[in-house]
């Protein structure tokens, strides 16, 4: 029996690999991603809208409609972007680049690097649940 698994567990595995899965990132790459997030906290925080709006859901979420937030820029509210890795890396390197006109007057994380572990702890942080619930 155990040889009739080996086999569809090399393909499930082969499939994984080819569709770009990902291990999760490790323990110290979600430290250095908070981190860096230490940068974003004069303005954001997971569970609450401050200054810029909370993270909390962000992932999936389309720009510019952070529940409760109301100050969002015109360009904000008008950008069609979804939230997720590649947007994301997008968007940190040169917020206003990308949307011309966005309030968030912050120059960006430029470190590619700092940048990929800021997304992988925020994907792990911003998760709705026990620690993150969304608040209007």
């Amino acid at each position: 029996m155990k040889s009739r698994r080996f086999p569809l567990l090399l393909g499930l595995a082969a499939g994984l690999f080819a569709t770009g899965a990902s291990a999760a990132p490790d323990a110290a790459a979600l430290a250095r991603g908070e981190q860096v997030y230490a940068r974003c906290a004069a303005c954001h925080a997971i569970e609450a809208n401050r200054t810029g709006p909370q993270h909390c859901g962000l992932f999936g979420r389309r720009a510019g409609t952070a529940p409760g937030y109301e100050d969002y820029s015109k360009a904000m509210r008008a950008s069609t972007t979804v939230w997720d890795e590649k947007s994301l890396n997008v968007f940190l390197k040169d917020p206003m680049k990308v949307v011309p006109g966005t309030a968030m007057g912050y120059a960006g994380v430029k470190d590619d690097a700092e940048r990929a572990d800021l997304i992988a702890w925020l994907k792990q942080a911003s998760r709705p649940g026990v620690e993150c619930t969304v608040r209007p």
